[in-house]
């Protein structure tokens, strides 16, 4: 079993904070399989597109950087324009890109980003409300490029090339390589991983170039869910996760939970396995769908104001 999952159900068993529901999951899962949950074409409205080798490069700087979207505690949210229209969150990051590379910003070249400034950086993601975590993302991005030309003659695709079709390989590179993708925590003594940002660019490559050539993977049923904000929310709201009444009180009122608290960690695993059981259970159903595809119509339904009636957890952090 592919380690995220693995440990993601030992915390789930132990979890002291957070609950699954299993009848509440299994009514979410008939409603699931009688919608179905297609596979999404690649939204080539707001991403970059080029040859393969700049899609590739393109779709790795978003995921390195693809993460706490909220603005801090009275702070307006991150937004930017482009083309007479305003975004926000990760549409908002891939469209900023997007119009970098489209004005000539070499934001795909190792050495370009092994170089970049924070000003550099504030003026590729210039808009409106306040964008937390910019030194990260700047050292996330600095770090990529170094690591693209020392291993990897300044390619990502040769990085992803070195995987060999494999997309549980293509993550636990990218955890091995770069601190930013090394997501994961410890709890009761062991340790747990989520690898969020890796295994969601495996997904979006393999989505982005249609899943031909580079963006071609073996294993794409054995990646889980993507460990995040929006994920549990919708969870919570149909009932199939429940919080301990703290950890309730703490998310309603947005309080703040530390990265790699229990609290924090069992949420994420928590997201991850339940997921993993609503699969179970739509094959069960007669209904064969990958994680990566009910995470996907579960992110969707969470930009809809009737899943936001309760808070997502507020935790800042690099990895989701």
């Amino acid at each position: 079993m592919f380690e995220v999952l693995a440990t993601a159900k030992d915390v789930a068993e132990k979890s002291r904070y957070v609950r699954i529901n299993q009848e509440a999951l299994k009514n979410f899962s008939h409603a699931l399989a009688e919608r179905g949950a297609p596979v999404p074409a690649w939204d080539a409205v707001h991403h970059f597109g080029g040859n393969d080798e700049e899609t590739v490069a393109y779709v790795l700087v978003v995921d390195t950087v693809n993460f706490c979207f909220w603005p801090p505690p009275g702070e307006k949210k991150w937004e930017i324009s482009c083309k007479g229209s305003r975004y926000s969150g990760y549409y908002g990051l891939a469209v900023a890109l997007k119009k970098a590379l489209e004005s000539g910003i070499p934001i795909g070249d190792a050495s370009f980003l092994a170089s970049l400034t924070l000003k550099q950086l504030e003026d590729i993601l210039a808009g409106t409300g306040v964008l937390q975590l910019m030194e990260e993302r700047l050292r996330n991005l600095q770090e990529l490029g170094r690591v693209l030309l020392d291993k990897y003659n300044g390619r990502a695709s040769e990085l992803v090339a070195g995987a060999g079709g494999s997309a549980v390989k293509l993550v636990r590179t990218l955890a091995a390589d770069f601190s930013s993708f090394r997501d994961q925590a410890a709890y009761q003594g062991q340790k747990v991983f989520f690898y969020k940002r890796a295994q969601l660019f495996a997904s979006d490559l393999h989505g982005a170039l249609g899943g031909k050539g580079l963006g071609s993977f073996r294993e794409m049923k054995d990646l889980t869910a993507f460990a995040d904000y929006k994920l549990p929310q919708v969870l919570r709201h149909v009932g199939a996760l429940e919080y301990a009444r703290g950890l309730a009180e703490r998310v309603d009122r947005m309080i703040h939970l530390d990265a790699g608290s229990e609290e924090e960690v069992e949420i994420r695993a928590g997201t991850i396995w339940t997921v993993e059981l609503i699969r179970r259970e739509m094959k069960r159903l007669g209904k064969e769908v990958h994680a990566t595809e009910i995470d996907w119509l579960l992110w969707n339904l969470g930009q809809q104001d009737r899943f936001r009636v309760k808070p997502y957890h507020r935790t800042v952090t690099m990895y989701y």
